[in-house]
């Protein structure tokens, strides 16, 4: 069976006509858990950006789209947990899932013309206030890159995109340490990336080259000899030991997508190698040698602990899984 088939035949899996399930248990879905934004949009992202999608992703994207709408509020913020009977648990707010949500929008723009309109004038709203968290603004300007992509004159994302630059902030000049941040917590590389799209518009290439230095030093502090070895779920910072656990998959997957968008950006072959890294993470090039890939369910396991993997499978894994695949597949076909 194919990566791609092996993906999303688990993708489809988890998914029913309001979402994907948040929680499961191993690889049953819990319905009690209800959904969230936070993978729901995750998983518009991977469905918008397959290049050749069956007629049933087609299908599910207006599904994860009509989710992230009824999420929105008119004032910008985001709810984030919806029960499975339908109802809002939780008060909007701008926390991450507010952040990826703006991504999954402005990928929706770069992606599906039917949507567009729809996803745009979402985008507008939900881009309007500002979070103080950097992950937060830093998901969010993924999809304000993808707006620019479509519209790069769209002042809302361009000043969506320069804010986010001056929360994240640079790299300090200590060579020991090229990161804004005292300690490195979770989702890491999306800092850099982030950095990265701004650079991408003119005049920004300055940040560019702090986005670069950033992964740059990421990518070497979570390589150990010829594999990935991943800040884990309770972060890290200089003296304390490597390798940690639990590594979890939304790690790599962050990384894979900022090293794709470092290689897009220079040509350097180097972003690519580290992209077949981050795909070979899930296969058992890691710490302890053990795939998180499950051959049975076509699933990912929800992390990397000393002993062996978790044996949950949980949206968020899988689908950081399926968005590694993506950027592998995609880059694999570039010519030499």
């Amino acid at each position: 069976m194919s990566t791609q088939a092996i993906s999303y035949a688990h993708l489809f899996r988890l998914s029913d006509d309001r979402g994907i399930f948040e929680h499961a248990r191993l690889t049953e879905p819990r319905i009690d858990g209800g959904y969230c934004v936070d993978d729901v949009a995750r998983g518009l992202v991977v469905a918008v950006r397959e290049p050749e999608p069956s007629p049933e992703l087609f299908d599910l994207t207006t599904v994860y789209f009509d989710f992230l709408i009824d999420a929105l509020t008119p004032d910008g913020r985001c709810h984030n947990r919806r029960g499975s009977d339908g109802h809002w648990q939780d008060e909007p707010s701008l926390d991450d899932h507010w952040g990826r949500a703006l991504w999954a929008l402005g990928a929706v723009v770069a992606h599906r013309p039917d949507l567009e309109e729809t996803a745009l004038a979402c985008f507008m709203v939900a881009a309007r206030p500002r979070a103080r968290s950097a992950r937060a603004m830093a998901f969010g300007a993924l999809g304000a890159a993808e707006v620019l992509r479509v519209y790069p004159g769209n002042r809302c994302a361009r000043e969506f995109s320069s804010d986010t630059a001056t929360v994240i902030g640079p790299p300090t000049r200590r060579s020991d340490w090229r990161w804004p941040e005292p300690r490195l917590q979770y989702a890491n590389a999306v800092l850099a990336e982030a950095l990265l799209a701004v650079g991408s518009i003119p005049g920004k290439e300055r940040i560019l080259a702090d986005g670069l230095a950033m992964l740059r030093w990421l990518l070497a502090t979570e390589t150990a000899g010829d594999h990935l070895s991943v800040t884990p779920v309770d972060g890290w910072a200089i003296g304390e030991p490597r390798p940690g656990f639990d590594q979890q998959p939304v790690e790599v997957a962050c990384l894979a997508d900022a090293c794709a968008r470092a290689y897009d950006a220079t040509g350097d072959r180097h972003w690519k190698d580290a992209v077949m890294l981050c795909e070979a993470w899930f296969r058992g090039s890691n710490d302890i040698g053990v795939p998180l890939l499950d051959p049975d369910s076509f699933g990912c396991s929800d992390g990397l602990e000393a002993t062996g993997r978790n044996e949950n499978q949980g949206a968020e894994s899988t689908l950081a899984l399926i968005s590694t695949q993506q950027q592998a597949r995609r880059l694999a076909r570039e010519p030499l």
